[in-house]
């Protein structure tokens, strides 16, 4: 026997909507408010009770027929699962963001969708939905429903402006010096976001790459080296410098690198807080403080300017894509390799790009620059980024879902994908060493971001950057140089070690590889690389 499908008003359906993401699914919109407004009672009342009404007119302004219920039910899962992510991690949910679930993998997306998250999306998405699929709404003509539609707003945007200009000085002063709050607002700033996003790819798309320094030659000394010039770049995954012992970490989580003769710049900077912005800013010619994503796509970057300049330029991808930076070299992916003694379902541990590297060296007969993209300590499942060999640090937790272990358990789990950072790392300098009789060889070790821990009680990375903490901002960043490069070109590990303290950045990198490799560009500023004080005058 087939139920009855209740009747409700269109209008009715809209406040229940509008009470059910005011009420249910912003808990870290409320709490971050509450925190903001601080003493201010008056003030966070008068704007609670103003946003919402806006929530709520903006709620009955799409009661239109056959477009309320789908818009209703995305609106709800949105809010669902940005809650979700903004309550369990402490992420913004903004265009950044956005861009990194966009470009994520299978495998990365896997890690994030727990039992407890569906769980969660079953109770607070799905059931909302059906209760709305099933129950039909009585909508009245159209300019009846103007009419009515009106009476109800009018009066929740009368009672919004009171409320704002009763607490105006208020509100305006708390809200400009927490502009993070309406950065939470649910759904409002997730679905405005994935908008603004979809428009920008879909003009990103038309964006062609200006050529960079297509007249960059090679310099006079590695011009004139008896072997081949190599350097090694390393761009890592989510290693944060509060956790490398090389830096004042107590606990040894880079017992390899320790033993090696590196120089380690302890105060370095990333340029954003998620491998979709850091990645191609590094790597960009432009600072942090004038990039944007059109801007690193709308011209080449240091390693097109390497590859005008004559040097064999290769790209290792063991993380979710390379972000457009080596779009116009070669590449090779080793996730989709997936070799069964490193991999799981198209997700390894770094050690695969350890293990191809002998003999790729072993092949080099001209100068050239690789660069290794780490997974390196990606959460949440940093358990997956070790061996067990190299599980040094216990209890550790083997779960993705953070809820289900402590924070002692997680901190743990974490250092663990350091050491295997740490090994990683040593292993590649070795290589390096090896072959010092019939290469000059560098190599440059550089996070993308870093990552909070549970700190102020935010999880994983991502936060708009003039929100970030230092956890999430400050990252490693390791050299060597064998022995063979410092006689060529003069530079050497002490000289660099005697200036590591100085602040650096992303903004370092592309002057710094131009450095090594000794490339003749115009855009090559010897003031910004780390390397520039420390190179002999060549004759």
């Amino acid at each position: 026997m087939k139920l009855p499908r209740p009747y409700i008003g269109s209008v009715t359906l809209s406040l229940l909507v509008a009470a059910w993401v005011i009420f249910v699914v912003n808990d870290a919109f409320w709490s971050r408010t509450i925190a903001a407004f601080g003493e201010h009672r008056q003030a966070f009342f008068a704007f609670a009770i103003g946003i919402s009404a806006l929530l709520t007119v903006l709620s009955i302004s799409v009661t239109l027929k056959y477009i309320a219920k789908p818009v209703y039910i995305v609106a709800i899962f949105s809010a669902a699962a940005a809650a979700w992510f903004m309550e369990k991690f402490g992420v913004v949910i903004d265009m950044d963001m956005i861009r990194n679930a966009a470009q994520t993998t299978p495998s990365e997306a896997g890690h994030l969708m727990t039992l407890a998250f569906f769980r969660h999306m079953a109770l607070y998405a799905l059931l909302p939905s059906l209760l709305i699929a099933m129950v039909r709404i009585r909508h009245r003509t159209f300019f009846a429903k103007l009419k009515w539609n009106t009476a109800v707003t009018a009066p929740l945007l009368l009672l919004a402006a009171v409320m704002t200009l009763w607490q105006y000085p208020a509100i305006a002063s708390t809200l400009r010096n927490n502009r993070i709050i309406i950065k939470t607002l649910n759904p409002v700033s997730p679905i405005f976001n994935a908008i603004k996003f979809a428009v920008a790819e879909d003009q990103n798309r038309k964006i062609v790459a200006a050529t960079l320094d297509p007249d960059a030659t090679p310099g006079p000394r590695i011009t004139r080296a008896d072997k081949p010039v190599v350097t090694i770049i390393v761009a890592g995954e989510t290693a944060r410098a509060q956790n490398f012992s090389l830096g004042s970490y107590p606990r040894k989580t880079n017992p390899e690198l320790e033993k090696r003769d590196i120089a380690y710049f302890g105060n370095a900077s990333s340029c954003g807080t998620a491998t979709a912005t850091s990645l191609p800013c590094m790597f960009s010619l432009l600072p942090r403080s004038g990039y944007s994503h059109e801007g690193g796509l709308a011209q080449e970057n240091v390693l097109d300017v390497l590859k005008h300049a004559g040097n064999d330029v290769t790209w290792w991808e063991n993380n979710t894509g390379d972000k457009g930076v080596a779009a116009r070299i070669t590449t090779r992916n080793f996730s989709s390799e997936n070799d069964p003694r490193f991999c799981v379902r198209n997700e390894c541990r770094d050690q695969v790009m350890v293990e191809a590297l002998g003999p790729w060296l072993d092949a080099v007969e001209g100068n050239a620059t690789l660069v290794l993209h780490q997974l390196g300590s990606h959460g949440p499942a940093y358990y997956a980024r070790y061996s067990e060999e190299e599980r040094l640090f216990r209890p550790d937790c083997r779960t993705a879902e953070f809820a289900a272990c402590s924070s002692e358990e997680i901190v743990n789990a974490y250092d663990n994908t350091i050491v295997a950072t740490d090994r990683m790392l040593a292993q590649v300098i070795d290589l390096l060493a090896a072959r010092s009789d019939r290469l000059a060889s560098a190599m440059i070790y550089m996070s993308d971001h870093g990552e909070s821990l549970g700190e102020k009680g935010l999880y994983l990375h991502g936060m708009p950057y003039m929100f970030a903490p230092s956890e999430q901002t400050r990252i490693p960043f390791v050299m060597w140089l064998s022995d063979s490069y410092s006689q060529l070109f003069g530079v050497t590990t002490g000289c660099l070690e005697r200036q590591a303290a100085e602040p650096v950045s992303h903004d370092n990198l592309f002057h710094t590889v131009l450095g090594l490799m000794d490339v003749n560009a115009s855009h090559y500023d010897p003031a910004l690389d780390v390397t520039g004080n420390c190179r002999t005058p060549s004759s």
